[in-house]
């Protein structure tokens, strides 16, 4: 792999501003590779040739004696050094330049751009990493106040005897001793060293950590939280446990931040080393004895501060074992495996294959023509249809997964994966085509043995198969133990539980996020509850439901198709309320209206009338407008007629810009596909359960289209702020900090 690409392969893609601009410096290289082609003699014969260099090595010669005869090794280490790179101080800081010694050659001009653009590109980088340094000096030093709050709180816990403190009296003693002879920047050396006096604790309050709607709701009531520290084992554990996540995302930040330096300054030697080749120089041997004297390659805070926080870490976190907390601290990269390669591969054969076995049992038996045909669309189709709704989102989300990858969007660090768990495309497709293989097992199962005379007498059995296959998946879904993608199953259901109780919890964009792909997944929940009305109060055995003449399941059609958006209308109120930001009032307005349009729709579809017709249109047209509106400007930042990429944002992870035009307009016709909602279309070769899964089909891949952009948005996002961690809070907050955030 050439170095330009492994260069972009290893960037901290929200920080990819602020490296070097590689590829950039190679363009301004060719420039100069190409004069010097231009201005190259042109090829003569061999004889000619041979007598033309001698003549010039021997001319050379000469001019050098006539125009240097007093000192010859002067105009040598002149013409090994072409250039001078100087400090310049400004504005209370200082940046390099480099001085050209060569401006007057032919060609200088070019090299003259290459070195001062290559100043500008190292200053960025040198600038950058001093800043992102002095940040975390400051988040060491509040990390060092924490651990003391830490070791105090687990002595005052434990309670050991009193031998034990004047063995660590013994330990300060030497400890001063030794800081006497060298101090450290920053002492979190001496806090692991030896426990801090109980008197910190008098200084510290602990943070209320853990959200529950009824710190919400105190919260509302203004009532006082409790910040008294109680002396306890569960909330020493609780305190241990928060730590010791500020802390791997501590050594994470300097890990990123060791090979940030580590790649810009083996940029510039690969930059410096192409420059003397292709310009016959010997200019690198200058330019990287700068960058070795300069701070991004003589600081060395970064790896003494690595150092210090793997000894803190190990001995306060890990009992002491290196093995175990160098695991925690550096977690492997999840390596692909090709088991899960090979197992995605038969599932996805396996449902062409039972897909292609159903489309020749239905035209064998002619089952589309038989006189069961509607019964069997009226029942069978809202069951069945539930699966496909599944396994189409699957498909989406992990489609999504592989070109986020591709484009580079850091979509685990967006989620809020834990590192290693987050689950590629391969295990996405894999669970997904394992449901369709199990879903269309079920589908031939019921066709064949209600076809197969010898069979008739299992036809309670073969109704019940789509509930048992229900009911696996939630089994499957609920398992507790570690097999099945245990922690991705366990970050759902958090954040499902976050949607439903919606205004009682923080919204972070794991909760809105699905709560935004719960409302493509309306006819799913319709589907859930006509499970609940087939097995429960319909004639199974006779393959008869009665739920659209109970006015309680029509009530639930109402509350269900609902329920997505207004868990996302209470989402966007509990931002109005937390961050003052109107924008979330308007977003709260456009669920808002969807809620009446779905409403308005539904009444038209149980009534039928010309009021519901109208106001249906009325709602559904202004929801639908809105809705466009916001998707395209706010979740995915386009339609800006000054930027640059006209209609487009400034910046664009997807190099054709076509894909953007496409996907808008796929966004607006996608969105108005409930049209067939209210004028009913009447296709006589489509029953009416099928158009209405169609359409729901449709809206899922609107959805995952949205997911897409939404997502990059969110991404660039990031990058304009360098916003590369996760913030999370500390256990404790001192009286006279305000940094409770690391």
């Amino acid at each position: 792999m050439k170095f330009g690409k492994e260069f972009r392969s290893q960037m901290v893609p929200e920080w990819q501003e602020a490296y070097m601009h590689y590829d950039y410096l190679k363009t301004l290289l060719k420039d100069i590779q190409r004069f010097k082609q231009r201005t190259r003699p042109t090829a003569t014969p061999d004889g000619l040739n041979r007598n033309l260099t001698l003549y010039r090595a021997f001319s050379g010669l000469t001019h050098w004696q006539r125009h240097n005869p007093v000192n010859p090794s002067s105009a040598s280490d002149i013409a090994s050094q072409p250039i001078l790179v100087n400090s310049v101080s400004n504005n209370g800081g200082h940046s390099y330049q480099t001085a050209f010694l060569m401006s007057a050659d032919e060609g200088g001009e070019y090299e003259l751009v290459y070195f001062r653009r290559l100043d500008d590109e190292f200053n960025k980088v040198d600038k950058f990493y001093k800043s992102k340094v002095q940040e975390v000096l400051k988040e060491a030093a509040i990390l060092n106040k924490q651990m003391e709050a830490v070791i105090a709180f687990r002595v005052k816990v434990e309670n050991p005897p009193a031998s034990y403190f004047d063995r660590t009296n013994n330990e300060k003693n030497n400890m001063k001793k030794k800081v006497e002879k060298r101090k450290e920047p920053i002492q979190m050396k001496a806090a692991r060293a030896r426990p801090p006096p109980l008197e910190i604790l008098d200084r510290v309050k602990i943070n209320n950590t853990i959200e529950t709607p009824r710190s919400t709701i105190k919260s509302v009531l203004r009532v006082p939280q409790q910040t008294e520290l109680k002396f306890s084992r569960e909330n020493l554990r609780m305190v241990e446990d928060q730590l010791k996540q500020v802390f791997v995302e501590f050594y994470q930040k300097l890990r990123l931040l060791k090979s940030y330096c580590f790649l810009n300054t083996l940029a510039f030697s690969k930059i410096m080393k192409k420059y003397d080749k292709i310009a016959s120089r010997n200019a690198s041997k200058s330019y990287m004895k700068m960058v070795d004297s300069s701070y991004l390659g003589s600081s060395d805070e970064v790896s003494k501060l690595m150092e210090r926080v793997e000894a803190t870490f190990i001995k306060h976190f890990s009992n002491s074992n290196r093995s175990k907390g160098m695991n925690i601290l550096r977690p492997k990269a999840k390596k692909e495996r090709h088991g899960t390669t090979f197992y995605m591969g038969f599932f996805a054969g396996c449902t062409a294959a039972l897909i292609i076995a159903l489309i020749f049992i239905v035209r064998t038996h002619d089952i589309l023509h038989k006189e069961g045909r509607k019964q069997y669309m009226d029942n069978m189709l809202p069951l069945y249809s539930l699966f496909a709704y599944i396994v189409l989102h699957m498909l989406m989300y992990a489609a999504n997964i592989y070109y986020w990858r591709r484009f580079r969007v850091n979509y685990s660090f967006i989620f809020g994966f834990k590192q290693g768990t987050e689950l590629g495309y391969r295990q996405v497709l894999l669970v997904g085509f394992g449901i369709s293989v199990l879903a269309l097992l079920t589908v031939i199962g019921n066709l064949d043995m209600e076809i197969d005379p010898l069979s008739k007498d299992y036809d309670g059995l073969t109704e019940y198969l789509p509930l048992i296959l229900v009911l696996v998946l939630l089994v499957a879904l609920l398992f507790p133990f570690n097999i099945f993608y245990r922690s991705s199953r366990f970050f759902f259901l958090v954040c499902l539980f976050h949607c439903i109780a919606a205004p009682l919890y923080k919204v972070t964009l794991p909760d809105f996020f699905l709560a935004d792909q719960f409302t493509s997944q309306v006819q799913a929940l319709r589907s859930l509850e006509f499970y609940i009305c087939y097995y429960g109060w319909g004639d199974v055995r006779h393959r008869t439901n009665y739920c659209s003449k109970s006015t309680v399941f029509n009530t639930f059609n109402f509350i269900v198709a609902v329920i997505p958006y207004m868990s996302r209308f209470l989402q966007c109120l509990r931002r109005l309320f937390e961050e003052k930001d109107p924008m979330h009032g308007y977003n709260g307005i456009k669920y808002f209206l969807t809620i009446i349009a779905v409403c308005m729709r539904t009444a038209l579809s149980l009534d039928g009338g010309k009021g519901w017709e109208v106001l249906a249109w009325t709602f559904s047209v202004l929801a639908a407008i809105f809705g466009t509106y916001w998707d395209l400007v706010f979740d995915w930042g386009l339609l800006n007629r000054h930027s640059k990429n006209r209609w487009l944002r400034d910046k664009l992870l997807v190099p054709e810009k076509s894909v953007y035009f496409i996907a808008m307009i796929l966004n607006v016709l996608l969105r108005f596909a409930w049209i067939q909602t209210v004028v009913k279309f009447d296709f006589n070769f489509m029953h009416r359960n099928t158009l209405i899964a169609t359409t729901a089909c449709l809206e899922i891949i609107r959805r995952g289209i949205w997911s897409f952009f939404r997502l990059e948005n969110e991404h660039l996002n990031n990058v304009g702020k360098f916003r590369a961690f996760k913030s999370v809070q500390l256990p404790f907050s001192y009286d006279e900090d305000e940094d409770k955030d690391l």
